[in-house]
């Protein structure tokens, strides 16, 4: 079988099988490493845009293992797994079930995200946020899980002030038995949440959301902070307190950022691990091993991939995530909860796929090939 693919644009690109990765199923020990995971949706139902998800159990547990298997904890059930873009509340109490309960299966590690979205679309008290959050931070304990804070649209539109993230944060801090991780998710990737901590200015929510960690220390695990801009994380992080970690989520710098420098570094909790896993597991075993110059040469092909797979409209990055993970083989659709599938181009589809090339992510060339021959056919170009 030929591995040649005819992309958009006309050229014949022939796709190269990477050597692979050397793969140690042990977690990283200088680092904290968490992918955020998609969902696999099942092909046969009615996953089309405001239809409830239908999700491939088997799949997108499966696919969770694999992640396992190189090390990498699993952050489940955040905007990677399309919550709020197709992923409804029951599925996505379902997915925090399901996959806490493989987690003590297969002895992985479990983050749980959980905003307020059982709520309707619309206006919503403060009390009614505190409530909703609270009914989601019982679930996330009640499956074993450690949550995540996940940022709510519900709480950007009604909040006034840092003095009403501030009560709604605290109440659901003193109700948590263990230690949480906060979440702080740029407009760039939900504009619903501009102004997230009580101010559109940043430097005005870094300082809020630093007097909650403050006052809460002993309850805050770390913040998983997305906002593609590393300058800022890094100031961030060095304001945090003691024992506080920083989780990077910054998809566009993370090699740098997790490498760190003299004041210390951050730990990870990325989309772009889900899709890149045998290279990030590989990069971080390098930094385990004080050999920061493989660290740079397995990581450095991956960034052009991560910036691609993120660019604008950067919520859609789920779509590329997805094509990627049919193109390995961890699923045999490109289909996706909500038809989000048909969030990017088959011109970004196309870049996307030689930059995977690239980065040694094609453990089979032919089967790559063979689907994106398939997609690209569809799409109309004739192969």
């Amino acid at each position: 079988m030929s591995g040649d693919v005819v992309l958009p644009d006309g050229t014949r690109h022939r796709l190269t099988a990477s050597g692979g990765f050397p793969r140690s199923a042990a977690p990283a020990t200088s680092r904290i490493a968490y992918a955020a995971a998609h969902v696999v949706a099942d092909p046969r139902a009615e996953n089309v845009p405001g239809a409830p998800a239908a999700v491939d159990w088997d799949r997108t547990l499966a696919f969770r293992r694999h992640l396992w298997s190189y090390g990498l904890g699993v952050a489940e059930a955040m905007d990677t797994a399309q919550r709020g873009m197709g992923l409804d509340y029951p599925a996505t109490r379902e997915l925090i079930r399901r996959s806490a309960a493989e987690d003590r299966a297969a002895g992985g590690r479990v983050l749980a995200a959980h905003p307020t979205h059982q709520l309707p679309v619309g206006p919503a008290s403060i009390a009614q946020i505190r409530d909703a959050y609270a009914e989601q931070l019982a679930e996330v304990l009640s499956a074993g899980a450690r949550p995540v804070l996940m940022c709510s649209r519900h709480l950007a539109a009604a909040a006034r002030g840092p003095e009403d993230y501030q009560q709604v944060y605290a109440h659901l801090l003193a109700a948590s038995d263990q230690p949480v991780v906060l979440h702080w998710l740029g407009d760039m990737f939900d504009p619903a949440l501009t102004g997230y901590w009580g101010s559109a200015d940043l430097d005005l929510a870094a300082d809020a959301v630093l007097d909650l960690i403050k006052d809460h220390a002993e309850k805050v695990d770390g913040i998983k902070v997305s906002l593609l801009d590393a300058d800022r994380e890094v100031a961030l992080r060095r304001r945090l307190p003691a024992g506080v970690r920083l989780y990077t989520g910054d998809d566009f710098h993370y090699p740098e950022l997790i490498r760190g420098d003299e004041a210390g570094h951050s730990d990870a909790l990325l989309g772009v691990f889900a899709a890149i896993a045998p290279a990030a597991a590989a990069a971080l075993a390098a930094l385990d091993a004080g050999d920061l110059t493989t660290y740079d040469e397995v990581f450095a092909p991956t960034v052009p991939l991560a910036r691609h797979l993120f660019a604008a409209p950067t919520w859609h990055y789920k779509t590329g995530i997805v094509f990627l993970a049919w193109l390995t083989g961890h699923q045999d659709h490109f289909t996706m909860v909500g038809g989000q599938q048909a969030g990017r181009s088959p011109a970004h589809l196309a870049r996307l796929l030689v930059l995977a090339v690239a980065a040694g992510l094609l453990a089979d060339a032919e089967l790559a090939a063979a689907r994106a021959r398939a997609y690209f056919t569809v799409a109309g170009v004739p192969q």
